[in-house]
């Protein structure tokens, strides 16, 4: 197994995307090769710095850089030596087989869909937030930002991409699946909603459990929430926010530490045809390498592959 890691993106590039490649590869099985995809000096540079043999990383060396504040389509078409357009490029030829980034977003979305692309059958690709539970399992909330406006059709995809992951990363056997509103009953909500409701009740493509409100996001209420980009987005975000004012608080407590965005790494695009994982752009060593660790087991998911068998 090779997992690509763009060592150009992200806030504290490349020292932290390297030191956390060198954290990873202390707990990484011996048969998965990292390969650090940016500016070999660079990253040569910082090994030796720490005394770390360099000869246990691949390296394919980029002379480019997508910046955070890029327009993404734009930069992605003329930076084609940047690190983000070499680990599609790679990833688009079976070189590595999963791409990690905490560079720009939007860059790596473009590159998802116009490079490895859509799962024939999916309409709309879709990313996802882990919500720590009560009880001390993950719920999956998806969109949480690449379709702001989704029709109810993609609502109802989003279930299916939704259960897949649940099913082969946290373990669970037929997700409950259920449609974040206003309310519980059937007839509340915006007209997408209610459109969602009628498609996915009854459905056979999932076990649908109906709607649930904002206070039930954390107490165990479903294994798979199913929101437009717009709400998913302004939920995570406020997850965050909460998480900063109790850090500032000094307040420790296990289960708000599972919020910590550190301990997640990043979330990989469900619905395109390869593995591709995205970083929070402020991720230090730590959170890279929980990002490569995580790329690993949804590698060994075989989630494109799962879908493609789905929607066939």
């Amino acid at each position: 197994m090779k997992i690509g890691l763009d060592i150009m993106g992200g806030d504290f590039a490349p020292e932290a995307m390297v030191s956390g490649a060198v954290l990873a590869f202390e707990q990484l099985p011996s048969d998965v090769k990292i390969v650090l995809i940016g500016d070999k000096n660079k990253a040569e540079e910082i090994l030796n710095k720490k005394g770390f043999d360099i000869s246990n990383f691949e390296y394919i060396h980029t002379t480019e850089v997508i910046e955070m504040g890029e327009h993404p389509a734009k930069a992605f078409q003329q930076k084609p030596n940047s690190s983000i357009a070499a680990g599609f490029h790679l990833l688009t030829k079976g070189a590595i087989d999963g791409f990690a980034s905490a560079g720009n977003t939007g860059a790596m979305l473009v590159g998802a869909m116009f490079t490895i692309k859509s799962v024939p059958g999916v309409i709309r690709p879709t990313i996802t937030a882990s919500l720590p539970q009560m009880n001390g399992k993950n719920a999956l909330l998806l969109d949480v930002g690449l379709n702001p406006d989704s029709k109810p059709d993609v609502l109802h995809q989003y279930g299916i991409l939704g259960s897949i992951y649940a099913e082969n990363l946290y373990d669970i056997e037929k997700p409950r699946v259920a449609l974040l509103n206003l309310g519980s009953e059937a007839e509340k909500g915006n007209l997408a909603a209610r459109a969602a409701y009628e498609i996915m009740n009854g459905t056979t493509d999932f076990n649908f459990v109906g709607n649930i409100e904002g206070n039930d996001l954390f107490d165990d209420a479903a294994d798979v929430i199913v929101c437009d980009g717009f709400v998913g987005n302004v939920v995570l975000k406020q997850a965050e926010a909460f998480y900063k004012i109790i850090r500032k608080n000094k307040i420790e407590n296990p289960y708000f530490e599972r919020f910590n965005y550190e301990n997640f790494g990043g979330t990989p695009v469900l619905g395109v045809n390869g593995n591709v994982i995205i970083g929070h752009g402020i991720s230090n060593d730590k959170a890279i390498k929980n990002m490569l660790l995580f790329t690993k087991d949804v590698i060994n998911a075989k989630l494109p592959e799962r879908f493609k068998k789905r929607f066939l």
